[in-house]
């Protein structure tokens, strides 16, 4: 755990979600999926949304995919993303059929659109976890 109160806060994984960080560490995009109805899912939980098998592996994910939403933060939640103000948040449907929430890389004035097609990439934090971005394609 992170022990400056300004410094931003790092993912603790649980152990479900541990492969999920260790693969982005990796330069690789995973998701977890049923190991008995192969239904993907993401956020990593311990139980199937669709059959509720407690039964999991991870699939390689292309890391493909597009603008569902996005929010512009003016306001730092924590002290630690005050200098990074203001930041853009965007939900990405990726390929796979899954959601994912990252913040967008290399915005620089471009104006962001719904269906607006980026690419999953990754960035270390402090303390030398992998995070992911998006950028466009």
């Amino acid at each position: 755990m992170n022990q400056d109160p300004f410094a931003k806060p790092l993912p603790e994984p649980s152990v479900e979600s541990q492969p999920f960080w260790s693969a982005l560490n990796e330069g690789r995009l995973v998701i977890q999926r049923c190991a008995a109805c192969k239904a993907l899912r993401h956020y990593p939980r311990p139980v199937c949304p669709e059959c509720y098998s407690f039964d999991y592996d991870w699939a390689e994910a292309s890391g493909n995919g597009t603008i569902h939403s996005w929010t512009v933060a003016h306001h730092a939640f924590h002290p630690g993303f005050k200098e990074d103000l203001p930041y853009t948040l965007a939900t990405v449907d990726l390929e796979e059929g899954v959601r994912l929430v990252a913040p967008v890389r290399g915005l620089n004035g471009r104006k962001m659109q719904v269906g607006q097609a980026v690419r999953v990439v990754f960035r270390s934090a402090d303390g030398g976890q992998a995070l992911p971005e998006v950028e466009f394609v």
